[in-house]
């Protein structure tokens, strides 16, 4: 662990829902990440989703929320839910990314923990993601949370994530 990071506290790290000013700066955390673990828009990952660049629209419609997390007042990551389209009652948990800034800080767990608790709120009865292998850290929490391997669900264009999981909510 570097010394910044054993800097860092929760006190330090702001989680906010996403407004149109942190899109770019958003698409670029998405874009470094993905880059450091060889996700690249070539593939069917989330970095090569068209609404990339514009995703506080793609989080308006209801039972849709996107939440960043803040470092001194830069966008450092982030996690949303939204309706899993031709899935009824089931949401997917989209686009958790974290700066390697805020790696190792929980923020993670903190941030799962508040998209599994909108989607109660909001009525779904199950949580769904894709995931690929690289992302070990990620699987990992998921289980930790709960999460079970699943077939794959809904057209989400992500068809380079190998890996399907569900929790029942």
């Amino acid at each position: 662990m570097t010394q910044t990071t054993k800097q860092i506290t929760h006190a330090h790290l702001h989680i906010r829902q996403l407004t149109p000013a942190d899109n770019a700066a958003l698409a670029q955390v998405i874009r470094d990440v993905s880059a450091e673990y060889g996700l690249t828009p070539d593939k069917g990952f989330s970095v090569a989703d068209k609404t990339l660049d514009c995703l506080s629209e793609v989080y308006q419609p209801e039972g849709s929320q996107y939440w960043v997390i803040e470092y001194q007042g830069n966008v450092v990551g982030g996690a949303g839910v939204a309706p899993l389209a031709g899935n009824d009652g089931v949401c997917e948990l989209q686009k958790m990314y974290f700066s390697h800034v805020i790696r190792g800080q929980g923020m993670a767990k903190t941030l799962s923990r508040q998209c599994i608790e909108y989607a109660k709120q909001q009525g779904y009865q199950s949580m769904y993601l894709e995931t690929t292998a690289v992302l070990g850290e990620a699987l990992a929490l998921y289980k930790k949370l709960g999460f079970r391997h699943c077939q794959h669900l809904g057209q989400t264009g992500h068809d380079a994530c190998e890996i399907a999981m569900i929790l029942d909510l």
